[in-house]
């Protein structure tokens, strides 16, 4: 008689990137409703269901996990924009700095209230973090690639992109301050001058 196939063991602990975005969603999740002040470490091991000390393998303390929500942020943000620009082929130089602006505001407006408790309701943001930072960096490659394809003539691309970055972070705080339900059409097309204009390329 055949013996029965055992069936393979699962394994007991979850990969550590795994156990580190679990913990992340679920201090993401609670900092969004109580906000972080309000948030004990043991309410995030509680929603990831783990012990409180597999906190302190990832992450030092609720600062630390903090920035790690900022880079993930980021990061999200930079995938969005990479996406949009991808879009416009070839020498449309125009088209992929409008999608630059357009995702890149509108990724902002739809994820405000993350944004808001990640980088201004526990702590005060650095000037480093402003300006030195992978969306920057992204605008500037773009900014560059654009002047050594003709598109546009600009004496220094990270100074225009660190200007242009902290022109549309402004406008996105001035809207929200502002109005509860902005218009994004004028607000994007008004955006999207803003970025021509810094590069002297004709509005349509």
């Amino acid at each position: 008689m055949p013996r029965t196939k055992t069936p393979a063991k699962l394994p007991r602990t979850k990969p550590a990137d795994v156990r580190c975005d679990e913990l992340m969603n679920s201090a993401q999740s609670l900092f969004l409703q109580h906000g972080v002040a309000n948030t004990a470490i043991e309410q995030i091991t509680a929603g990831a269901r783990v012990a409180k000390g597999t906190f302190y393998l990832y992450f030092s303390s609720k600062e630390n996990i903090l920035d790690a929500l900022g880079d993930r942020f980021a990061e999200d943000l930079l995938t969005v924009i990479k996406t949009a620009v991808a879009e416009k082929h070839g020498e449309n130089w125009k088209g992929k700095l409008a999608a630059w602006s357009a995702a890149c505001l509108t990724h902002y407006l739809d994820s405000i209230r993350l944004h808001d408790v990640i980088f201004y309701s526990f702590r005060p943001r650095s000037r480093e973090g402003l300006v030195d930072n992978i969306i920057v960096d992204h605008l500037e490659a773009l900014l560059r690639s654009g002047a050594d394809a003709g598109a546009w003539k600009i004496e220094d691309p990270r100074f225009t992109a660190v200007f242009l970055f902290s022109a549309l972070h402004g406008i996105v705080d001035y809207t929200v301050a502002r109005e509860k339900r902005p218009n994004r059409p004028s607000l994007l097309k008004r955006v999207e001058q803003l970025f021509f204009r810094a590069v002297a390329l004709a509005r349509d």
